[in-house]
């Protein structure tokens, strides 16, 4: 199941520091890093679920919801507003991305390269499968 996780925080009067690194604050190496950016207002990003890669979605500048819809059809909202919150997404998660803020950008790290097979883009067949 999807969790909001906490990421390192160092506070310095001179502007703060977050990271990641592999296997300590979710569970996988990063295969491929991508970002969204400039996404015009009302507009959605996503619809879709990964076969086998896990993500962590990250807000580096701005804000936006995440939704996660199960096979049943409930959805849980996701509000990302701060650079040091990520969504870790696990394999099989529905979700797609909305109402974002002027100058949102959204960081996310991934556990595979990108394949066209990987994504499951039809809501219908997610819910067929087990």
């Amino acid at each position: 199941m999807e969790e909001l996780i906490e990421l390192p925080k160092i506070l310095d009067a001179r502007g703060n520091l977050t990271f990641l690194e592999n296997q300590r604050q979710f569970p996988f190496d990063i295969d491929r890093v991508y970002w969204t950016y400039d996404v015009p207002g009302g507009e959605t990003r996503g619809g879709h679920a990964f076969q086998t890669q896990q993500e962590v979605v990250v807000a580096l500048s701005g804000s936006f919801d995440v939704v996660v819809k199960d096979k049943n059809g409930e959805e849980r909202r996701y509000h990302l507003n701060r650079s040091y919150k990520g969504l870790y997404l696990p394999a099989l998660t529905w979700r797609h991305m909305e109402n974002f803020s002027t100058n949102a950008l959204s960081l996310h790290l991934s556990s595979g390269e990108f394949s066209e097979n990987e994504y499951i883009r039809n809501y219908e067949r997610f819910c067929q499968l087990d």
